[in-house]
């Protein structure tokens, strides 16, 4: 399953919100926060993630997409 932007953000979300974050409202930041952290990890993952095949005939390093 690819890594996606939204589907992180809600994760995050949930998350805060079980800690007793407030997401809604007028002054509430933690969702514009939840997805900028999830921009943030997923633009590394897919930038700069290698995946190491340390076997078989298709072994090297490869670039994740």
């Amino acid at each position: 399953m690819a890594i996606s932007k939204a589907s992180l953000k809600q994760k995050i979300e949930t998350e805060l919100k079980a800690q007793g974050f407030v997401l809604d409202g007028e002054f509430a930041m933690a969702g514009m926060m939840a997805e900028a952290i999830a921009n943030a990890v997923v633009d590394e993952i897919t930038q700069n993630a290698q995946v190491a095949v340390t076997g078989g005939s298709s072994g090297g390093s490869y670039k994740v997409s």
